[in-house]
């Protein structure tokens, strides 16, 4: 009876998927055709929800909707074009940021505040309301006319904090071993699968970056808010997250307390109308079927190429409904191609957030950059991080730009391996076989469970020989690093051995050339190309809803958002990756994990 119960649930399961997969279809094939372009009214306000998450595209999957995942992804390419058309439409009179469960680095927030800011000039207002900010959300609102909480709301401001688990000790009682092959004092990716704390080279890299983001962010809040960054942090030393709300006020980190509705009457005031009714608000996707006002174009392009996420080969191309957004060799390298052999595009941004991946496949995307580099500028634009094989994609470029927080550097490499012998030998299992060659059975495998493929504890000559090939990969990269930046080797190893810099910190050491925005390096391309009109487009374009979902169904997508679903985000990331098994040619890897809250 047990079991029949078990089989009925999962049956009732999957016929609900079914009706919601076919339902689904039909709403997105009705939405299949061009949207019409949303009529404006007097007296608009733009509402800018602060919940979920902000990628520099918008990203959500449907399968990850369908089982269990609500955080939505917002684009932050969609949001800044809303704030420019707001700014320049007779009809919208302010912006009203709603803030929530907000999920962003501080070098996307960047952007927003600075397009906030030139909103205000404009002689427009922008009012910020929170139930609960956290604390990336609170930097963005800060910028704005007035800060008001709810009477009984959260304002999370603490400092921040750098955690990692640690699985070695796990994985000491399941008879695991992970063999490390690596080059960079600072590589620090392998340590939750080999040590059970933060060795002291990550320990000091951790602190240097997340104490200048810290700072940057204080600077920030300090302007807007005019409170000292002396006294910022002693409201962070007391933990405001269960401060009583009125000390929020106190502290002049918000301007008053209301409830929500209320809020809707302080606006109508803002405005200068006489009820709330007149008060129309509109979302962000209504605002960008609007228009901006253009100058008139005479057909040359400039391309803004967004890469986000991790680098893979093409096989690994399915992935994508599992991860999200990745960058694999195989389309980048086409995309590449296709903005060098485009008459019309004059230059290319290269837009780059990723913490890295395959070393294999950021060596093919850095090949496609320098190709396009022959025939026209490619500018790089970094996001909030473009670390490791992330800055190996970006080292080539004309120029690149990061903002003062993002995460980039991170010139490191490294190879992880599973050994189970132990656990083989728990497990009552055994191997045998016959080989030709005094190696030829190093790679043999076995599988563990939500593991992957394991192998035999390799021998000292089999380290050397593994060790040597990472050690290769590594001169390869500087070598990549050092032909792009213009240093010799010895240079770059300086500040290489995987060492994670902020944007500002590689001002300073020569990693990037400046500092500023997406909108900077545009500039900085148009200038490079000697463009003084042209249009920006962005690529890879964009699928249309249906055949998003068709690529989800096709490549395993159901499958892999019930286990996410079962495992959590941060779990099943690790066993697909961890688990993944590579063949000698990718198997270096050129990550950085990040490790701030």
């Amino acid at each position: 009876m047990l079991l029949a119960s078990i089989l009925g649930v999962f049956i009732a399961m999957f016929l609900v998927w079914i009706i919601s997969v076919v339902m689904m279809v039909g709403i997105l094939s009705s939405l299949g055709g061009s949207k019409a372009m949303y009529g404006l009214s007097d007296n608009m306000v733009l509402q800018l929800d602060l919940n979920g998450s902000i990628d520099d595209r918008e990203s959500t999957g449907y399968m990850s909707g369908l089982f269990g995942s609500s955080e939505k992804s917002t684009g932050l390419d969609d949001i800044l074009k809303a704030i420019r058309t707001a700014k320049e439409n007779d009809k919208i009179r302010g912006i009203y940021l709603k803030s929530g469960s907000l999920s962003a680095g501080i070098a996307t927030l960047e952007p927003l505040r600075k397009a906030l800011a030139d909103f205000r000039e404009s002689g427009k207002f922008v009012v910020a309301y929170g139930d609960y900010y956290s604390q990336g959300a609170y930097y963005l609102s800060s910028v704005a006319d007035r800060v008001i909480m709810n009477p009984q709301g959260v304002l999370m401001f603490h400092g921040m904090a750098s955690s990692t688990q640690f699985n070695k000790g796990l994985y000491d009682k399941l008879g695991i071993k992970y063999q490390v092959f690596k080059v960079g004092t600072f590589k620090s990716a392998v340590e939750p699968y080999t040590e059970t704390g933060m060795s002291d080279a990550n320990r000091e890299q951790v602190t240097s970056y997340m104490g200048d983001i810290w700072s940057h962010l204080l600077a920030g809040i300090s302007e807007s808010r005019g409170i000292s960054a002396d006294n910022l942090n002693r409201y962070a030393d007391e933990y405001m997250d269960y401060s009583a709300p009125e000390k929020s006020v106190e502290y002049g980190l918000t301007d008053t307390l209301m409830y929500a509705p209320d809020v809707k009457h302080y606006i109508k005031r803002m405005a200068g109308v006489d009820s709330v009714a007149e008060i129309k608000y509109a979302t962000v996707a209504n605002i960008i079927s609007i228009p901006e006002k253009k100058i008139k174009i005479a057909g040359d392009r400039i391309a803004v190429l967004y890469a986000e996420g991790i680098i893979l080969p093409g096989e690994y191309g399915g992935l994508a409904p599992l991860l999200g957004n990745l960058i694999t060799d195989e389309e980048y390298v086409k995309e590449l191609g296709k903005l060098k052999d485009n008459d019309a595009v004059k230059a290319v941004v290269f837009r780059v957030n990723s913490p890295g991946g395959s070393g294999y496949a950021s060596e093919q995307i850095w090949r496609a950059v320098t190709e396009l580099k022959k025939v026209k500028p490619v500018i790089v634009s970094m996001g909030d991080m473009a670390a490791s094989g992330g800055y190996y994609i970006s080292c080539a470029a004309d120029r690149i730009v990061a903002e003062p927080t993002t995460l980039t550097g991170s010139i490191g490499v490294y190879g992880l391996i599973p050994e189970g012998e132990e656990m083989h030998k728990k497990l009552g299992l055994t191997f045998d076989g016959v080989k030709t060659n005094k190696h030829s059975g190093m790679d043999a495998s076995s599988n563990i469970p939500f593991l992957g493929a394991a192998v035999k504890a390799y021998s000292e000559e089999e380290r050397r020989i593994i060790q040597a090939s990472v050690n290769r990969f590594y001169d390869l990269f500087l070598t990549r690093c050092a032909d792009g930046r213009s240093k010799t080797k010895d240079d770059i190893d300086a500040i290489g051995q995987g060492r994670v810099w902020t944007g500002s910190q590689a001002l300073k050491n020569g990693l990037v050339d400046e500092l500023g925005s997406l909108d900077a390096a545009v500039k900085i391309a148009a200038e490079r190309a000697q463009l003084t009109e042209y249009d920006v487009t962005a690529y890879p374009k964009k699928k249309d809803p249906l055949a998003r979902l068709m690529e989800e169904l096709m490549s395993g997508g159901v499958k892999a958002s019930l286990v996410r679903s079962f495992l959590g985000d941060d779990v099943y990331r690790q066993y697909l990756l961890a688990g993944r098994k590579t063949t000698p040619v990718d198997f270096v890897q050129a990550w950085m994990i990040p490790e701030t809250e």
